[in-house]
């Protein structure tokens, strides 16, 4: 059996998520204990305890441990199972991250093609928003020789939750792996965009966020975008800077809260933007992290420039190498804390 410590590292629960999907491709009894040890509130929260619970039923897995704060999780695979799979987080949790949880198995160890409808939060400080999953990361999965559709049907932000993304996945064939993945460097011209997006608030929040957006970055009233999203559970607002070039797209994003100046959180997305366009790096720090799992699985060797190495990067990259037996070699790369990660 397998024993993860959930305390190492950044201790937090992206050891568990990545455990999780390692354990079900790769068929191995595991054991994860001192979960998300690092947090105020340790154990598994409502969105944790939902990705543990689907990669247990897509994997056909005996399961211990599931309940609300539980700190130790045993999981025993047994065959990953394709079809139509339901997972209703019940919070405005991140659908994102649980969505990134059972995506590795579903794509390269199921038996039949996969639908996943995923239901909550959409938009989640701390987590990958949809906008991030829909223009970053599943292009990239595609890139690599993934079969994935993904849509969102409706937005959901805390607290209300309530939103919806429906996910196609036609697994990789027998034998089949995914493609090794280079990215160096930022390829052709680099283009910025940014864009407001608003759920049940007034019109001048987004145009506030936009101007701060727009002075920081030099952009035009063409490349600056006010979206505004019907049916929503409750209001909601995230403002997003785009920088796209030909070979990679990276969005950051700043979520807006109650009583936080709009001019706040766009300064806060455009200070994250900055500190990686500061670099000549394509991988920012967060898209690095989630890159680990296919580089360790892909045939062949992959190299990921990164803007820099966080712990979250190191923490992952530890935990992979326990299930997959290939540890990215981390060096130094460029100025400013930019690194390779080679696998």
């Amino acid at each position: 059996m397998i024993e993860i410590d959930g305390s190492f590292g950044e201790g937090g629960g992206q050891i568990l998520r990545s455990a999780l999907a390692l354990a079900a491709i790769s068929g191995e009894p595991t054991r994860i204990f001192n979960i998300r040890a690092a947090r105020a509130k340790p154990g598994l929260a409502r969105q944790h305890l939902t990705a543990v619970r689907a990669v247990a039923s897509i994997s056909d897995a005996e399961l211990e441990g599931d309940a609300l704060r539980s700190r130790e999780v045993t999981l025993r695979p047994r065959r990953v199972r394709g079809g139509t799979h339901q997972l209703n987080i019940g919070t405005a949790g991140s659908t994102c991250l649980v969505l990134q949880t059972v995506l590795w198995p579903l794509l390269v160890a199921a038996d039949a093609p996969a639908r996943v409808v995923l239901e909550g939060g959409t938009h989640n400080k701390m987590a990958p928003p949809w906008d991030f999953i829909e223009g970053t990361f599943l292009p990239l999965v595609r890139r690599m020789g993934g079969r994935v559709t993904a849509r969102l049907e409706r937005a959901g932000f805390y607290p209300a939750g309530g939103g919806r993304i429906v996910v196609e996945i036609e697994p990789l064939a027998a034998g089949e792996k995914l493609d090794a993945l280079e990215l160096e460097r930022r390829e052709g011209q680099l283009e910025l965009s940014a864009r407001a997006t608003l759920a049940k608030l007034p019109a001048h929040i987004a145009e506030r966020e936009l101007d701060v957006l727009g002075k920081a970055f030099g952009l035009g009233n063409a490349d600056c975008l006010v979206q505004q999203l019907q049916g929503t559970a409750g209001p909601g607002n995230v403002c997003t800077l785009v920088a796209r070039c030909e070979n990679i797209c990276e969005v950051f994003t700043g979520f807006g809260e109650r009583g936080l100046p709009a001019e706040v959180v766009a300064r806060r997305c455009a200070d994250e933007a900055r500190a990686y366009l500061a670099t000549d790096a394509p991988v920012g720090p967060h898209l690095a992290d989630q890159l680990i799992i296919p580089c360790a699985l892909a045939d062949g060797a992959s190299s990921l420039r990164c803007s820099e190495a966080t712990l979250h990067t190191t923490t992952n990259v530890e935990v992979v190498a326990r299930f997959t037996g290939r540890r990215a070699q981390i060096e130094p790369a460029g100025d400013g804390g930019v690194v390779r990660l080679r696998f």
